[in-house]
């Protein structure tokens, strides 16, 4: 499942893509806003994805499988700092492909942040399909690297 939330800076965006996630076939579940508010507040659209996605975590299963994310807000920094602060979320500001590319081979992230700003509609669809469709690369180091990460997170 793709949980998707937006703010107000994101909110045209985040119409635009559901739109396109629909006309690909893709599952997803609106957790806000669902109407245009100026006034709303970023981080309860942040915490309610990146929750969504935190309590169905699934390391050992393919990609196209896992429960993952796609906020939307003006500069996608402050949706980046809420989720993270998420058990088991893994999020990144995704300005381009490559980012986005990188993004998951090489950290695993579960949530992308679109930058409404300065991310155009194609812009957001071309980045959010390779976020989409590219694998954790598997690599030893990137695996010990993301497992650190998990095992601050945890404690250990």
């Amino acid at each position: 499942m793709i949980y998707i939330g937006a703010d107000h800076g994101g909110f045209q965006i985040k119409q635009t893509v559901k739109n396109w996630l629909a006309e690909q076939g893709l599952q997803f579940t609106d957790l806000g806003a669902i109407d245009y508010n100026m006034q709303d507040d970023y981080p309860q659209y942040a915490f309610a994805v990146a929750s969504q996605v935190g309590a169905n975590t699934q390391d050992n299963i393919p990609w196209k499988d896992a429960n993952k994310g796609i906020l939307f807000c003006r500069t996608a920094t402050g949706m980046v700092i809420v989720a993270n602060k998420v058990k088991g979320i893994k999020a990144a500001a995704l300005y381009n492909t490559e980012q986005a590319k990188k993004a998951r081979l090489t950290n695993n992230c579960n949530i992308g942040v679109i930058a409404g700003d300065w991310t155009s509609e194609p812009q957001a669809r071309e980045i959010i399909g390779i976020f989409l469709n590219t694998e954790f690369s598997r690599e030893e180091r990137h695996i010990r690297r993301v497992e650190q990460i998990k095992n601050f997170e945890d404690g250990v």
